[in-house]
């Protein structure tokens, strides 16, 4: 079979998560199947709105600068006026320069199905230049960009606070974006079916089959690092081993970074550690609110490689995000090495976080909760040790290779709903 995967980023361009899972799937279908990438580089010049080709891994990758503002992969570190972005937001309803350049690789390519997933700054011109030429659909929903400009059902017109009635710019957005992606998939997958159900409530996708498939990853005993056996004195204190809270991801204020560091300030013990890895447009002010605590360390934007090594280290990780999180790449991650995670009550959190068996749930938000929550380890770390076991076990179902042959199934049945409607 030959595979079209498209994502507005791809290695050695990573923000998140959602990149590492294309690049983990690409590599996995090119062992029985051909596979192609197209994706995006930011602007260096005018060269830069040209194609480029590459092989790498087995696998074909295309990349172009689509014709806008600025690129996400920058936007992430600076800030950006608020002109500026209405404007990209607007280019990218649409992009025709995206439109045409995708269309032109497909039309060399001709894949049996093509796989999108985060399509910001490629836009969702990418399904008309895909079904223009009848190819079969499957589309990836990686967060909330599709309702909201900003991605993440924050308003900032309300103090960052979750939006439950869109203010009516943001009405139009989504008519627009209805009308732009309505009835183009074939079929659509999310990590969570949460975010299945949000985009259904808020009538997307009504003419394409939806499927809750959480994201597949390498599972491997190289991976398993049991870090929850401690050392206790004869009266039953722990000894002189240092409690490692590890928070890895953008630092970014709807990632709620600044819930975790004001939790961890209250708590008094000496022998805790907060190692916070990631890189964003809001680690100043992190850095300004931590300044005082030399128990917090910063890490800076790191490589996946990075950042393997600190699951290592992490006794428990913490995902204290305020907005919908589709399902964070972090919690596999975590419960890969047997690290349980404390996550916000929110989004697809708890969909993999049950409270007391592979970590905890707070609301989000709630510094308080969280800090309650953080002590009780402190003063009882002997509880990780089961939690860290099934927190290994919750994540033995998405072992790639399993989750690899349902994206095939899901190809497959792709192609026939698409003879169907073409008929």
């Amino acid at each position: 079979m030959k595979i079209c995967l498209i994502s507005n980023l791809y290695n050695p361009y990573i923000l998140g998560g959602a990149e590492i899972y294309v690049e983990r799937i690409a590599k996995y279908l090119a062992k029985k199947n051909e596979v192609i990438i197209i994706t995006t580089k930011p602007y260096e010049g005018l060269s830069s709105l040209k194609l480029s080709v590459e092989i790498k891994d087995n696998i074909k990758i295309y990349r172009f600068y689509p014709l806008n503002i600025y690129h996400t992969y920058h936007a992430s570190n600076i800030k950006i006026p608020d002109f500026l972005r209405i404007l990209w937001h607007i280019i990218d309803l649409w992009n025709i320069h995206s439109y045409f350049i995708i269309k032109k690789i497909l039309k060399k390519e001709k894949p049996n199905v093509v796989h999108t997933h985060n399509l910001s700054s490629l836009s969702h011109s990418t399904f008309d230049a895909v079904k223009s030429l009848k190819f079969p659909l499957v589309h990836k929903i990686v967060d909330c960009a599709i309702i909201c400009p900003y991605a993440v059902l924050l308003c900032p017109m309300r103090n960052w606070k979750i939006c439950k009635y869109p203010i009516y710019p943001c009405k139009i957005y989504r008519k627009i974006k209805n009308k732009i992606v309505d009835n183009k998939p074939d079929i659509v997958t999310a990590p969570s079916q949460l975010t299945l159900d949000m985009h259904t409530k808020n009538g997307f996708f009504r003419y394409s089959k939806k499927i809750c498939l959480p994201n597949g990853i390498e599972i491997d005993n190289q991976f398993y690092i049991n870090n929850s056996n401690f050392s206790f004195d004869i009266g039953g204190n722990l000894k002189n081993t240092k409690i490692n809270i590890l928070y890895v991801g953008g630092l970014t204020k709807y990632k709620g970074v600044h819930i975790l560091i004001n939790a961890f300030k209250q708590i008094k013990n000496k022998n805790v550690k907060l190692h916070i890895v990631g890189g964003g447009n809001y680690q100043k002010n992190l850095k300004a609110l931590a300044k005082k605590d030399g128990r917090i360390t910063f890490y800076g934007k790191l490589s996946n490689e990075e950042v393997q090594g600190f699951y290592k280290i992490g006794n428990i990780v913490i995902v204290p995000s305020i907005c919908y999180d589709n399902l964070p790449g972090v919690i596999q991650e975590s419960f890969r090495v047997g690290t349980p995670v404390i996550g916000s009550r929110i989004g697809g959190l708890p969909e993999s976080i049950k409270n007391g068996h592979n970590g905890f749930l707070f609301e989000p938000g709630n510094t308080k909760q969280l800090k309650e929550i953080l002590e009780n380890i402190i003063k009882n770390p002997g509880q990780l040790k089961e939690l860290s076991k099934n927190a290994r076990k919750s994540v033995e179902k998405y072992e790639i290779s399993k989750h690899v042959e349902k994206l095939i199934n899901i190809y497959k049945e792709a192609i026939k709903l698409n003879k169907q409607k073409y008929r």
